[in-house]
This record gives C-alpha cells, structure tokens and sequence, in this order.
C-alpha cells in the first residue's frame, strides 16, 4: 500500500471522516464516544498539528498534537498531547500507526517539544503496545479522563535528556 502522510487542519472533511469512525469504534469498545474537549485551533501552529495519512485519496489515518503547557510538571519543559490517533480497520498492520506517530513525534521536536504525553484505554491493547514499544513510559493521570479506571497515561522524552525519566 502506497501511502503518504500530510499535514492539515483538524476541522479537514478527510479528517472529519475518521474522526466519525474511532467515535464510532469508541462506542463499540467502551459503549460512548470520547467527549474530551476539543478545538480544531489547538492542533494549528504554533499550538499544534495534525496529520492524515492517504492511500491514493482514501484518508486511512490521523494523528496530532496539541501543546499542553498544563502538563511540565510530568517532566518535560514543553510538553504536547497525543490526540486522536486512529487507523481505519482495512490499513491496520501495515505500520500505519508507527508511521503517524513518528510524524507527531518529529514535527513536535521540530517546534521545541521535549515531551508527548497521551491517554489511552484499556480497551485498545494495540494502542498501548504501539506506545510502550515506542518508548513510552507510564506518567501520572491527567486530563479529562484522568479519574477513569479505564484509561491508562503514558510520556515519552523527544530530546536527549539526562534527567529523571517521565513522572509515573
């Protein structure tokens, strides 16, 4: 599968597409879709970006990153937020998901990031393989879920960095 990954706004009809799809995926797995806040603006630079990655014109991925200066003191000086990554089913296991997450991981270096941080569910045991074989290391609850016995949180370091790891 051929595939390329592009940069874009969040409020993008290809994205608005997949977006429908993992609420509805959501509501399969935990019974309601995700109502975390969210504004397309914070995923627009400086704040933020997002990505869609296409086969041909069929959008088959998206993931991005909003800053999230409320959340240093995990262990980060800049740190950013994972939100709404998601394969669509028929492009799973083809490395998609590390594809995107790498974009994410890249483009926030790129804009002085030194940590991205996300939460994620119980329910999807491949998301939380895809961050902790990434590197990804447990950090403290934050956010809108952070009360929820389903979800679990998880940070990782974009710089070199002698410091302590994460906060868990």
């Amino acid at each position: 599968m051929s595939v390329r990954v592009e940069e874009t706004a969040y409020d993008d009809p290809r994205v608005q597409r997949l977006v429908e799809a993992v609420q509805a995926e959501y509501v399969e797995r935990y019974g309601s879709p995700d109502d975390s806040p969210m504004e397309a603006g914070a995923f627009a630079p400086p704040r933020g970006r997002f990505f869609v990655a296409l086969a041909g014109d069929e959008p088959v991925a998206m993931g991005g990153w909003r800053l999230r200066p409320d959340l240093v003191d995990l262990g980060g000086s800049r740190a950013a937020e994972v939100k709404r990554m998601y394969v669509a089913p028929a492009a799973r296991r083809s490395g998609l998901a590390r594809l995107v997450l790498r974009r994410l991981e890249d483009s926030a270096r790129e804009d002085g990031c030194d940590l991205l941080v996300l939460e994620t569910g119980l329910m999807q045991p491949e998301a939380i393989e895809l961050y902790e074989s990434s590197g990804y290391v447990p950090v403290t609850p934050f956010g809108h879920y952070k009360d929820s016995p389903l979800s679990r949180y998880f940070g990782r370091r974009l710089v070199d960095w002698s410091g302590p790891e994460p906060k868990p």
